[in-house]
């Protein structure tokens, strides 16, 4: 046992946490799953629907991302700043709960209306479907921000022990990852190329599944009495002690903290390369391989099993190294690598092989994301002495929204540049390239630009990690 293991282990031993029953734990986790199963869906069809499916002019469809992205960066900093402070409900019902459970349940009933556009000419009636993909997009995001900035922000305040954050992570990224096969290997069974009714029955089907799973999610999201206890005495000193901090100085302070900036870029980068990948499969298997929507759930079937089998090594890998930086920077590259063969493949067989290889890079990275941001949670409260889980949160799910705004940029510059024909059965060779370059070239190097920022500038490293908690410890927070 190395130095920070042991530092580690004397630091838990003497600050014992509340611990959580497995059950508990996976209860917590289908909160992921849903997540996982919308945003991998969205990311992959939406742009598509309405370019290919629809017929929507690109850069209109990137306007509505553009316009979407503008109220998604005010809309989840802002239910993070609001959800963090107490109301009246706070004593009885917990600080998330009351927020998760009210919007949980529209918010995945929303999603159908992505794909109910109004039934007009994409070319006479084009603003009409423009100002329709805006409102639902809106509508959408801002019920499921309601959700999950507060199932992100219950994740640090919830589950404090540094190994229990692990196999909650650990737990969390496998309910993910069926989240994620659901979203990506289900929706081509029933989608037919050319047929807008098979979006809208995909649609419902992803529906009825987070439905059901939402019922099961609910004991997980309960909070400890200790947990609301302390927030509500931490609330009564702040009281005594200053005036109400506003929202544009709390969003202000958040990114004045170094590792937070740095993790925020990180994760752009990573989330860029993700959808870019996810949602150019859609064109890659209409347009290179010339098969139908089908192929797609052998693709990701390849992808989800690299994923899958390295969930393991990497959990492991974690506990015992206990350096959630060094496990992000190494998968990161990973994930950078095996995306680059994209670039030139065109048979069935070398893309299910490369999507394995991507998918253990990609899990890496997925397995530590919410313990590193737990743990410049942590940093935050000792240098501010308050906890503001949402507003992190709030940033975090904007970056992964952030990131489909920027794929749907790239996508529309590419496209345009190298002559893709909107609703079109076949693609010249020029536009198959562009494919290609949205696809692996630009994600990847927004990727590897962003990892070496975050080994440049990201210093928690285990030791400062225990001094941290500490701390956290004698200011009771």
């Amino acid at each position: 046992m190395d130095s920070n293991e042991k530092e580690t282990e004397v630091c838990e031993q003497e600050f014992p946490e509340i611990l959580h029953s497995n059950l508990n734990i996976y209860s917590y986790g289908l909160g992921e799953f849903i997540m996982q199963v919308f945003s991998i869906a969205f990311g992959a069809y939406v742009f598509y629907f309405y370019e290919a499916e629809i017929g929507l002019d690109s850069w209109i469809v990137a306007f509505g991302f553009i316009i979407y992205a503008i109220w998604n960066a005010i809309n989840d900093p802002l239910v993070g700043f609001i959800c963090d402070r107490p109301f009246f409900f706070t004593k009885k019902w917990g600080r998330r709960f009351p927020w998760i459970i009210s919007s949980i349940f529209p918010s995945i009933l929303f999603y159908v209306l992505l794909f109910s556009p109004p039934d007009v000419d994409p070319i006479k009636g084009q603003w009409i479907i423009f100002w329709w993909l805006v409102f639902s997009t809106c509508l959408f995001d801002t019920a499921f921000s309601f959700v999950f900035v507060n199932t992100n922000a219950l994740f640090a305040d919830k589950f404090r022990n540094a190994d229990e954050r692990r196999k909650v992570s650990g737990i969390n990224m496998t309910l993910g990852y069926i989240g994620i096969a659901f979203g990506s290997i289900f929706p081509p069974l029933i989608i037919n190329y050319g047929v807008k009714q098979s979006f809208i029955n995909q649609a419902w089907a992803l529906i009825l599944v987070a439905l059901i799973a939402a019922v099961f999610m609910i004991p997980g999201m309960r909070e400890d009495t200790e947990t609301i206890e302390r927030y509500l005495k931490a609330c009564e000193d702040l009281k005594e002690k200053e005036e109400k901090v506003s929202f544009f100085a709390t969003f202000l302070s958040a990114f004045k903290q170094k590792n937070f900036t740095a993790f925020v870029i990180l994760f752009l980068g990573y989330a860029v390369l993700r959808i870019c990948l996810l949602a150019s499969l859609q064109y890659a298997i209409r347009y290179i391989l010339k098969m139908e929507a089908a192929v797609g759930s052998l693709i990701m079937a390849g992808f989800l099993l690299g994923s899958l089998v390295s969930i393991p090594l990497w959990v492991w890998w974690a506990r015992k190294k206990k350096d959630n930086r060094k496990v992000m920077i190494i998968a990161a590259i990973l994930s950078s690598i095996f995306a680059l063969p994209m670039i030139f493949l065109s048979d069935l067989i070398g893309w299910i092989i490369v999507l394995f290889l991507w998918g253990i890079g990609i899990a890496g990275m997925f397995i530590v994301r919410a313990v590193v941001l737990a743990d410049i949670i942590d940093e935050s409260v000792v240098e501010t002495g308050k906890r503001n889980e949402g507003m992190y949160n709030g940033f975090y799910v904007f970056i992964n929204r952030l990131s489909i705004v920027i794929q749907a940029i790239i996508f529309a510059i590419v496209h345009s540049l190298t002559g893709f024909v909107e609703g079109a059965d076949t693609q010249s060779e020029s536009a198959i390239w562009g494919i290609r370059l949205s696809m692996a070239v630009i994600p990847v190097f927004f990727l590897l630009v962003a990892t070496i920022i975050f080994w440049k500038f990201y210093d928690l490293t285990p030791k400062k990690l225990n001094d941290i908690k500490a701390k956290i410890k004698d200011l009771d927070l």
